[in-house]
């Protein structure tokens, strides 16, 4: 019975209808669950830890034995996130617009990053390297699993009502962040190899904060300038992408970006996520940009049910086992408190009202980034107990899945509704435009 089992578990036929129900799902369940408390991630998450349990033949999909297939996967995850984040986007960027972004990666990232630290080195025991590293990994707020907080989709309409704040904050934040935490990254990999020394922090400041983010938002800039420019007004009609409606273009626009930046040394992620800015800066109304995003939507939607399922089967089969109790209140500490805590005080003086101030500090969803960061950081050097490095993180994110997938949907519907009767009281309409006193 056994080996008629295994015989049926390896045929290709069933392998290939796995991927198509996971597909298939992946287009239905975010209609199917409406404004139900539980968001697709946290369903193939579970659905992973199920599968992988009953199946026990099945390969184990543990990212510490596969480390650099697991890393490359959930770095083009978040590259099509990145992608898709700009290019939803309808506020022009600027200095006084952005603000909230400008205080969520100056002050909330950063002191985030400083907490986590101080908390990974007194409470868990780690050196410096790790809890800088595990620092660096846990601040960012995820671009790929926090779609149910971000902006849906690019409006065409130039008189079509702003993203409300909470909204265009989380996914500006997720946006700028990935790239941003970067710089720590390097941080922890180099005192790792190198120690702490003087010289150490000059190059990181000079060439891992200055030189790498500078590339990167040149390499983003121009490029969304050049595309922009071809897309929109090229002299020759065939070159003219915008007329031809070819979704699959966001996808080059992507690796293009991402691989000129690398190539130059600069921070690919930075770099995707400008780049998508200022293509839709190009032509701001244009209905191509939501072609371009409703393909890398669909996509991100798939490699994320692919990663999220590999995720929980690699729960089930033990990469939770090196966690302790202390690990796991460190992580809801995070979650629970360091963040809404610098959130809060990052947008405190801020035009954001104290509710959607509220939302923005408490949704900073941990996901796919984190698993990447991770990933990238071990196989760049030796970090004493990598294990379990690698279970704090996957338990954080699996936390940040359940938690902000439960709350999400009710909260952010919550907070439309309370939009909507102060546009009343103030208008008499029902417009959907930002309320600062929300």
């Amino acid at each position: 019975m056994r080996q008629e089992i295994l015989i049926v578990l390896d045929s290709p036929g069933l392998l290939f209808l796995a991927v198509g129900l996971a597909a298939f799902a992946a287009a239905l369940l975010p209609r199917v669950l409406g404004r139900v408390p539980v968001s697709m991630p946290m369903v193939f998450l579970g659905l992973g830890i199920v599968v992988f349990t009953l199946v026990p033949e099945l390969p184990n999909p543990d990212p510490r034995e596969h480390v650099e297939v697991a890393t490359h996967l959930a770095e083009v995850c978040v590259l099509v996130s990145l992608m898709g984040a700009g290019l939803a986007l309808d506020r022009p960027v600027g200095w006084r617009r952005w603000a909230t972004t400008w205080r969520l990666i100056g002050l909330t990232m950063v002191g985030s990053v400083g907490i986590v630290t101080l908390l990974a080195g007194q409470v868990l025991g780690f050196g410096l390297a790790a809890a800088l590293l595990l620092g660096a990994v846990l601040a960012p707020t995820d671009p790929v699993l926090a779609s149910e907080v971000q902006v849906a989709e690019p409006a065409e309409e130039e008189d079509a009502p702003a993203e409300d704040e909470a909204r265009f904050a989380l996914t500006s934040e997720a946006g700028l962040n990935d790239g941003m935490a970067f710089p720590f990254t390097y941080a922890a990999v180099g005192i790792a190899t190198m120690g702490i020394g003087w010289a150490g922090v000059g190059h990181w400041l000079l060439i891992d904060v200055l030189g790498r983010l500078g590339i990167g938002l040149a390499v983003g800039v121009g490029a969304g300038w050049l595309l922009g420019k071809l897309f929109f007004s090229a002299p020759v009609p065939s070159l003219r992408f915008a007329d031809h409606a070819e979704g699959f273009v966001a996808l080059a626009v992507t690796f293009l970006t991402y691989g000129a930046a690398e190539l130059a040394h600069g921070y690919g992620f930075v770099a995707v996520f400008v780049c998508a800015c200022a293509l839709r800066g190009a032509e701001r109304s244009h209905g191509y940009h939501r072609v371009l995003h409703s393909y890398v939507e669909q996509l991100e939607r798939l490699i994320t049910v692919l990663i999220l399922v590999l995720l929980g089967g690699a729960l089930a089969r033990g990469l939770l086992a090196p966690l302790q109790t202390r690990d796991m209140l460190v992580a809801f500490a995070f979650l629970l408190l360091v963040r809404p805590l610098t959130g809060w005080l990052g947008l405190l003086g801020s035009r954001t009202g104290p509710r959607e101030r509220v939302v923005i500090a408490f949704f900073g969803v941990r996901g796919i980034g984190s698993l990447f960061y991770t990933g990238w950081a071990l196989q760049h050097a030796d970090f004493a107990d990598p294990d379990r490095l690698w279970a704090v993180v996957a338990f954080a994110v699996a936390a940040s899945v359940v938690l902000h997938g439960i709350t999400a949907t009710p909260v952010m519907a919550l907070l439309d509704r309370r939009r909507r009767r102060v546009a009343l009281d103030r208008y008499g309409t029902e417009s959907l435009a930002s309320e600062t006193a929300v």
